[in-house]
């Protein structure tokens, strides 16, 4: 047996229970594998009632609704902002490239904050944000000051969408979490789905600035609803990344000790000092049973407080990187999602420019695509918690991640048909009915992969599951940005009919590479957690 001392952080901020000087001794056998998802806490949110997972559930779900109205809500506009700010088709479409860029890849700090400070402190900070953001969008002047003020609308909104699924992480067991997810997932198509017939129909009835004056007032609902009724969800003890950094930080203070019978081994420095990869390729091997855990006097650690110089945000994110099966499902999810927000600009310009429609109709077509992503994410949800129940069953109780991507396989053979049956019809200006029902069945079919592949990072990822989203919305973000950039030039040169050819050529090869994963996936990842052992 060996014996390992590891410094323990307090459970959360919100904790009324007193405060104690303590680090935690965890005995542990060398062939135990770690179960940080049961590490013993205090307050353990998944031992909460069902009233307040319920109420956690519904307010990051609302938040996540209108942080997502912000991404689209300006679409049905767009014509409006060219004409008042004189504006060309290649600044507006910064406006929405800006956004995405940032939304994508500013979650990466934001969930390193969490991971330290807690969730509430974050959705506090970025809710702020988010209103600040609004409230200058609807007072611009210029194109210019737009774009960057749709950069630091991103900045807020994007904490609440990359935190929210690590949040129902920390409160739901992983065989809840395909419908729960599937709930939450449909929150921020919710958004897309309003976001166009609300924003055209406001911008109809009171201008372009409508929509952003009320974002405003919903980002203030949001922030008195995290002020007020959310208790924070995280638990310091369940994540790897706050105990990586709290042993970094105090790691001269209390080195690992380990027998040498065991094979988790404490390289000790000549100075007596355990090196970082050692202390954490030891914290991955570890198994912490409900009995295991004894709280004894001796450091004080908890005295001492972690900040955000603490966390390298970077190194968790490479982590991700490092195993293949997460590359490729975050390759998929990102190409998903580049091509719904190439779809939702290049929609909206069509039904304008070839259909004639006013800010008003188009989000109403938009909303179809809204229609059949909600019903995707909730369905498809649902679906992926039926297969893993199956699967388990037929297992004898014993699974793994890539179950999750079983259920996606329902999904794939309808999107690819889908896009070349838009492409065909906006191309020749076929009824709007046609293109209506053409949207409803690619966003069911996008949205249903979408749901598995999120949940399975989550699951792959035990421990890092902020990190994971925080590396998906990245992923997501960066082509989406390219996608947007690129749109109108492609569509231009290529029509709707040769753009939307090539993007279901894309889909036919990201449907491969989730397959591919659902198929090599599980030894990708024990090679992934050996050579994390071995750096």
């Amino acid at each position: 047996m060996a014996t390992l001392t590891v410094a323990e952080a307090p459970s959360g901020s919100e904790h009324k229970t007193p405060r104690q000087k303590s680090d935690v001794k965890v005995f542990t056998s060398a062939n135990d594998t770690i179960d940080i998802e049961h590490a013993p806490v205090n307050d353990d949110p998944r031992q909460w009632s069902r009233t307040r997972k319920t109420m956690t559930l519904c307010i990051v779900s609302l938040a996540t609704v209108v942080s997502a109205l912000a991404s689209n809500i300006q679409n049905p506009s767009n014509l409006l902002i060219e004409e008042d700010l004189h504006a060309t088709s290649s600044q507006i479409s910064w406006t929405l490239a800006a956004f995405q860029l940032i939304q994508g890849n500013f979650p990466l700090l934001w969930s390193a904050a969490s991971e330290i400070k807690g969730r509430k402190p974050v959705y506090l900070v970025a809710s702020a944000i988010f209103v600040t953001g609004n409230a200058a969008l609807a007072l611009s002047k210029t194109i210019n000051v737009m774009i960057g003020m749709r950069a630091l609308q991103a900045v807020g909104s994007c904490a609440v969408i990359s935190i929210s699924a690590a949040t129902l992480a920390d409160i739901y067991e992983p065989h809840e979490r395909g419908t729960m997810m599937g709930i939450f997932y449909a929150a921020p198509l919710v958004g897309p789905a309003l976001g166009p017939i609300l924003g055209g129909s406001l911008s109809q009835a009171f201008g372009w600035r409508a929509s952003f004056y009320f974002l405003v007032i919903c980002g203030g609902i949001i922030f008195l609803s995290f002020l007020i009724l959310f208790k924070d969800t995280h638990r310091r003890e369940r994540s790897l990344t706050y105990r990586f950094a709290l042993r970094r930080l105090h790691t001269s203070r209390e080195p690992v000790q380990s027998s040498s019978k065991s094979t988790i081994t404490a390289h000790e420095s000549s100075k007596g000092k355990t090196s970082v990869k050692d202390t954490e390729k030891q914290l991955q091997r570890l198994n912490v049973p409900d009995d295991t855990l004894v709280a004894t006097s001796a450091l004080g650690l908890d005295d001492v407080r972690l900040s955000i110089k603490d966390i390298d945000p970077f190194r968790p994110y490479f982590r991700i990187l490092s195993r293949k099966n997460n590359v490729l499902i975050l390759i998929a999810n990102g190409l998903v999602f580049g091509f719904t927000s190439c779809l939702s600009y290049t929609c909206a310009r069509t039904l304008a420019n070839s259909y004639n429609y006013d800010a008003l109709s188009v989000g109403v077509v938009l909303l179809c695509l809204g229609i059949g992503s909600i019903a995707g994410s909730v369905i498809g949800g649902r679906w992926s918690d039926r297969v893993l129940a199956k699967m388990m069953e037929a297992n004898g109780g014993k699974w793994c991640a890539e179950i999750r991507l079983e259920s996606s396989l329902l999904g794939m053979p309808w999107l690819p048909p889908a896009v070349i049956g838009y492409a065909w019809v906006c191309e020749k200006h076929v009824n709007v009915a046609v293109i209506c029902v053409m949207l409803i069945l690619i966003g069911f079919s996008s949205t249903w992969m979408s749901t598995s592949l999120l949940a399975y990072l989550v699951d792959a990822n035990p421990g890092r599951s902020c990190t994971a989203v925080a590396t998906n919305s990245s992923f997501r973000g960066s082509l989406a940005f390219v996608s947007v950039i690129t749109a109108v030039p492609l569509q231009n040169t290529l029509g709707d009919g040769g753009l939307y050819t090539v993007w279901a050529g894309i889909l036919i090869v990201t449907e491969l590479l989730v397959i591919l994963v659902l198929r090599k996936g599980e030894s990708w990842r024990k090679e992934g957690e050996e050579h994390e052992l071995k750096c």
